[in-house]
């Protein structure tokens, strides 16, 4: 999956991320706060470099310190209208880590890297989520 779409409006606490197939035409939303949706356009339009470390940085900033490669993220589960993540960290030994995190937070974790890393929705969420999206098209474009 790769981040398609980033709808941010001042008039309302819930603002919107689309996630589309590389090479698929299924795409999907997910409902994130102002801060997270400002955060991940920052990152991907490269127009702000924060004066400290964001929560994102924060958490990539651990990884390499420990030693660990984080390799992509996944959703992983809907449930209830809410989506679940986790990052995926190889640690020096080879051993692979799940990390829970809101899908959000992982998203602006996967944009901080240059190419951003490897989204993974389960075939699970994807299929609920875009049998509940199906109601009407969103714009091919870009929106970042």
């Amino acid at each position: 999956m790769q981040l398609a779409r980033i709808i941010i409006s001042e008039l309302t606490d819930n603002q919107v991320i689309y996630l589309k197939e590389v090479d698929g035409d299924r795409q999907f939303p997910i409902m994130i706060g102002i801060f997270e949706a400002t955060n991940i356009q920052r990152r991907v339009k490269q127009e702000y470099i924060p004066p400290r470390p964001l929560t994102h940085d924060l958490v990539v900033a651990v990884a390499e310190s420990l030693n660990a490669v984080i390799e992509s993220i996944v959703i992983s589960d809907l449930n209830e209208h809410t989506y679940y993540a986790h990052l995926n960290l190889r640690t020096s030994s080879g051993e692979v880590v799940e990390v829970d995190a809101r899908p959000s937070d992982a998203i602006a974790v996967a944009v901080t890297y240059d190419p951003p890393l490897p989204i993974y929705v389960s075939e699970e969420v994807l299929e609920s989520a875009t049998g509940a999206a199906s109601g009407g098209d969103v714009d091919e474009t870009p929106d970042f």
